[in-house]
């Protein structure tokens, strides 16, 4: 009989053992890490679903979330190459940024149809482009990327293009979704905010990269003095 009760004690406790273990899994499975895509805030991570407070990205799964490359194919994990958005050009091709690779690149984030700083932008992109030599073009791209994804469409850069006196094959327009135009421009440090239906307010910034797609420097303002922008690009070209 106390020999019965000891093989019963016994299967008790085995079973209370495997029922907690399991229910210990089962909650491990069950809770879900939230963190920012672009990583605004290192590891941190969240236990429900929202949006990134430093760049206001949606919180995305951390198993979603795919780990930056170290080095592949000449990428480091600050090339803006590893951004996996798609983008429609002036052309009406879909690229990625990682097809611009092996070029220096002269980057801005403007609006067609604003009226008072994007015109200055594109007249310093001009004034920029007009100081380098002709025999560089073909190691550089001027990229444009619209911060008005919905009345930016590929036909109204191209015309805008086409206006003004920006459509050699050197220039390109971009055209992405609302959220891809919100982490490119987290990556660049660029600032906007749509202030009305047909306007907004953003920084005013000139973006230099090396072919590898790493940042090499910044011009910030209008109409302000380019000569360390000339440099820095010449020199990137001629590496």
């Amino acid at each position: 009989m106390n020999s019965y009760k000891w093989i019963i004690g016994i299967f008790t406790m085995l079973f209370v053992l495997v029922s907690c273990n399991n229910g210990a899994k089962t909650m491990a499975r069950n809770e879900t890490a939230y963190a920012c895509p672009m990583k605004c805030e290192g590891d941190k991570t969240y236990h429900k679903t929202g949006s990134c407070p430093v760049c206001k990205m949606d919180l995305m799964t951390m198993a979603s979330i795919t780990p930056e490359p170290m080095e592949m194919d000449g990428i480091s994990e600050e090339s803006i190459f590893n951004l996996t958005s798609k983008w429609n050009t002036e052309e009406g091709n879909t690229i990625a940024l990682k097809d611009l690779k092996g070029k220096t690149l002269v980057m801005v984030m403007i609006y067609t149809t604003c009226k008072a700083a994007c015109p200055r932008l594109v007249a310093d992109m001009r004034n920029i482009e007009k100081q380098i030599p002709e025999a560089f073009n073909k190691d550089l791209q001027y990229v444009l990327v619209s911060i008005d994804p919905k009345t930016d469409t590929p036909e109204h850069l191209k015309a805008f293009a086409k206006e003004n006196l920006m459509d050699a094959e050197h220039w390109t327009f971009l055209q992405g979704t609302e959220k891809s135009v919100r982490e490119f421009a987290n990556v660049l440090a660029v600032k906007y905010k749509q202030i009305s239906p047909m306007d907004f307010s953003h920084s005013n910034i000139i973006s230099v990269f090396d072919p590898q797609g790493e940042l090499v420097h910044q011009q910030e303002g209008l109409g302000v003095d380019n000569r360390e922008t000339i440099k820095k690009i010449i020199e990137t070209v001629k590496k």
